[in-house]
């Protein structure tokens, strides 16, 4: 029978655990490289891609820990929210959210919306009942109208449906780091580690 000697057996678990080039452990498994790299909207910055459904509980739970992080992300980091738009009724979310963006009130309404499907059970699956929150927290009617089926809203929820399906994402939450890397909670190991996960890959990219 082989036996392990202890500088081996040492060997053998900084194998297993992975580490990557700032010395720090992140394991293989916590992420996957998106091939090919896809391109990016952040210039000279890191750009981390966050797809979400405001329907989705695990993106509900998820945005604490998302707030949280924007408190204190890397300064060569630009956080981009981008909608899931992985099935035909999540589109109008998708149009609730650019719309928020467009009008320059995601920080008055993108809180409210995930709060008021999953605290409130309300369904917002219709452009009134969206038209409603939007009005509860300061947007006017005429603004929503005139932005809810724009062309810029339109185009940007096209994008959104075509990068999701080239960064290869199969659900939500997701986080894209850089175009070149795919993780999330559940591939990471939990809300608590997904951010750790961003900024090491962060760090990677940074180099």
């Amino acid at each position: 029978m082989k036996k392990f000697t202890p500088l081996f057996a040492t060997f053998a678990m900084v194998v297993a655990l992975g580490f990557t080039s700032t010395g720090n452990v992140m394991a293989a498994k916590d992420y996957e490289t998106i091939n090919p790299p896809q391109p990016t909207t952040s210039g000279d910055k890191i750009e981390v891609v966050e797809l979400f459904w405001y329907g989705c509980p695990h993106c509900f739970t998820l945005e604490p820990y998302v707030e949280r992080w924007l408190k204190r992300k890397p300064e060569n980091v630009k956080f981009v929210r981008m909608p899931g738009m992985f099935r035909p009724s999540w589109e109008i979310h998708g149009r609730a959210y650019y719309t928020a963006e467009v009008l320059g009130v995601v920080d008055k309404v993108h809180k409210p919306m995930f709060e008021a499907i999953h605290e409130q059970k309300r369904s917002l699956s219709d452009e009134a009942s969206i038209m409603a929150l939007f009005k509860e927290n300061g947007v006017s009617e005429k603004d929503f109208k005139r932005v809810f089926r724009s062309f810029a809203v339109e185009t940007k929820l096209r994008r959104a449906k075509d990068m999701g399906q080239r960064y290869g994402v199969r659900g939500v939450p997701a986080l894209i780091v850089n175009g070149k890397y795919r993780t999330g909670a559940t591939k990471s190991g939990g809300n608590a580690k997904v951010f750790k996960v961003v900024n090491e890959l962060v760090k990677m990219e940074s180099k």
